[in-house]
């Protein structure tokens, strides 16, 4: 049976996956910031075929050791999804430094660890990489300074060690969302949200790309709302 590891896996778009690839027929190791929403998880999933634990994305070591503890339980990694994020968002004469690092550390050097921690696993599986990127890394916004960075840096990493690691049989894509009904950012998702993208249907474009013929790869791809906000009013 493969094995799928997934940042952030406990909420939102990251749980929609999670559950995706169990009804797919795979094992699913899954983290989280904190122990309150691995201990929440555990609860929902209340599965046999997850192992998930409270791993900071930003602590190399720490994902290493998390691989390393899947591979001994079920002894293959064919799947990582890179999706755990934050955002801040505020004008740069606001912005903290310290936001300014978090957005940086969690969005995109927590995927370089994520991709560090399990590439060799990888390499003997021919497995797949899908880091979850946004809208936000093609299109600039105010008050996006460090999450526009943030995304705009994933995309071009994810592209970059596309070409890196195809050689090897690894398929590496990104999928790049627009407005998603999630808990994201403090919002609350309600009926009004009916528009927007729904966290199952990223979850189902996964399950859909790592299906695709051997062959194809779609490398980054980018998913909106059908209905444009401006058109409900």
């Amino acid at each position: 049976m493969k094995t799928a590891y997934v940042t952030g896996g406990t909420k939102g778009i990251g749980l929609a996956i999670v559950q995706a690839l169990l009804q797919d027929g795979f094992h699913v190791a899954l983290t989280a910031s904190t122990q309150a929403s691995v201990d929440q998880a555990n609860a929902t999933l209340s599965s046999d075929k997850i192992l998930c634990k409270q791993v900071d994305v930003r602590d190399l070591a720490g994902q290493q050791s998390f691989v390393q503890e899947l591979i001994a339980k079920w002894g293959r990694l064919d799947v990582v999804i890179a999706n755990a994020g934050i955002g801040h968002f505020a004008p740069i004469d606001e912005m903290s430094s310290q936001q300014w690092t978090e957005v940086i550390d969690i969005n995109l050097t927590g995927v370089f660890n994520s991709v560090k921690a399990s590439i060799a696993a990888l390499k003997s599986s021919k497995g797949y990489i899908i880091s979850i990127a946004s809208l936000a890394g093609a299109n600039f916004f105010e008050k996006g300074a460090a999450y526009n960075a943030s995304k705009f840096g994933l995309v071009g990493f994810s592209q970059a060690i596309m070409l890196d690691l195809r050689k090897y049989g690894i398929k590496v894509s990104t999928i790049m969302p627009g407005s998603v009904s999630t808990y994201f950012n403090k919002h609350t998702p309600s009926d009004k949200d009916a528009w927007k993208i729904q966290p199952e249907d990223i979850a189902k474009l996964v399950i859909d790309l790592l299906h695709m013929p051997p062959r194809t790869l779609p490398s980054k791809i980018e998913v909106r709302p059908s209905i444009p906000p401006s058109a409900l009013k």
